[in-house]
């Protein structure tokens, strides 16, 4: 039995402990199959010791998509029957047109052998995976194969740059949609809360965002660094970083930039405990999100999320960090009121919230009944996980050995296995 080093190398890279990696696989089977995998802790220290040399064919095209790379080149041995099934080559085809793999082979197609001229249509190659990318962030969120996929996608675009001839305005929109990609790259990692990759994607993405002089993307760069630092607890830099974005000039031209900007400052605010300036704030989100003009052109990114239900969602956050229930819990409502469907991640994420809120009132058994319609399928996901484990641990602390707090115990246990 040889051990799996070019596995155990692959997790090192991306500081991925066997939990981790048994959940993404796990989520990418759910994208293959509709049914989430059983890959545990244990199967992953199997493949890890050799014990297991070539797994089912589901966990290896999970891998596949989670790593981007062959079962082999993870240090799988084939056994000698090697010819892929029938059966699994309808799941490589239904898998790759689920994850949007073929993202990377379309784009590296028309990166030709010498130099040649880059037109739009090379931009709009790069923007269609782009939209593939956001796409896929708002159906599962957070997962490595999502950051890494654009990460690759950026070296993909910064790549052309290199490979022939280009007017100053499409290097320009080269950059521009390199900086998209190291953006989402960068929200993939905050919000599977893996901050130091987060903090390294904002640098080059800031970078990147600069050289293309596009300020709806420098906007979006740096809006995701007033979140990041939300996220670690420091408003103080939060609040500085959202205000590079409130000051660019497409948040003094556009109102829905403004709005968003309002929005998150809002949320930072929550922080400080200062309820006066998380209202304040709305206020000004609210009133600009009323001015803005629907049918406006404006970049995928913005319009794909943000809308009254986010605007809600915001306020959601910024309320409950502040210790308003009330406000929270009416917020709460609103916003899954108005969620668009295909976005369970937020929704999960916001029901989360909405359970603490209703906790903090008091209110047990409905707080309990929240917490527990959240599917079980979204709950795999780093945020709702943690929200999940705190509302345990809180409604523990608050009515121990009470009917609700045994109730969820014994649900959480079996669904989503959180220790409370």
């Amino acid at each position: 039995m040889v051990a799996n080093v070019a596995l155990r190398l692959r997790m090192a890279e991306r500081r991925m402990t066997k939990a981790e990696l048994a959940r993404e696989v796990n989520a990418e089977v759910k994208i293959l199959t509709g049914k989430l995998g059983t890959v545990s802790e244990r199967t992953v220290h199997n493949w890890l010791a050799g014990q297991t040399r070539w797994p089912p064919a589901k966990s290896r095209l999970a891998l596949t998509a989670v790593f981007d790379c062959t079962p082999e080149e993870l240090g799988f041995v084939p056994t000698r029957r090697t010819r892929s099934t029938t059966e699994e080559d309808v799941m490589r085809r239904d898998f790759i047109a689920a994850a949007g793999g073929t993202a990377v082979a379309a784009l590296t197609s028309t990166v030709a052998a010498g130099p040649r001229r880059i037109g739009i249509t090379d931009i709009r190659q790069l923007q269609t995976r782009f939209a593939e990318v956001v796409a896929s962030d708002h159906r599962h969120g957070g997962r490595l194969s999502i950051e890494s996929r654009a990460g690759q996608l950026a070296d993909e675009a910064l790549a052309l740059q290199e490979s022939g001839i280009a007017t100053q305005r499409i290097r320009a929109q080269l950059y521009a949609t390199a900086a998209s990609f190291m953006s989402s790259a960068m929200w993939a990692a905050i919000d599977g809360r893996r901050f130091e990759a987060a903090l390294q994607h904002h640098q080059k993405a800031a970078s990147l965002a600069a050289m293309s002089g596009d300020s709806s993307i420098q906007f979006r760069i740096w809006s995701h660094a007033g979140s990041l630092y939300r996220h670690l607890g420091r408003p103080g830099d939060a609040l500085a970083a959202n205000d590079v974005a409130r000051n660019l000039p497409i948040a003094r031209r556009d109102p829905l930039f403004a709005s968003l900007g309002h929005a998150r400052h809002a949320a930072i605010h929550g922080l400080t405990g200062d309820t006066n300036a998380v209202r304040r704030s709305l206020g000004h989100a609210q009133e600009a999100l009323d001015r803005a003009d629907p049918s406006a052109s404006r970049p995928l990114w913005i319009t794909a999320f943000y809308d009254q239900a986010e605007l809600d969602s915001l306020a959601l956050a910024g309320y409950l960090s502040a210790g308003s229930w009330e406000e929270a819990e009416a917020h709460a409502h609103r916003s899954t009121a108005l969620r668009r469907g295909a976005m369970q991640r937020a929704s999960a994420i916001t029901t989360a919230r909405l359970a603490h809120a209703q906790l903090r009132q008091g209110a047990l058994e409905p707080a309990v009944a929240t917490a527990m319609s959240v599917p079980a399928e979204v709950s795999t996901h780093p945020r709702v996980t943690g929200m999940l484990t705190a509302f345990g641990i809180k409604l523990t602390d608050r009515a121990a050995g009470s009917g609700p707090a045994r109730t969820w115990a014994e649900y959480s246990h079996e669904t989503w296995r959180i220790s409370t």
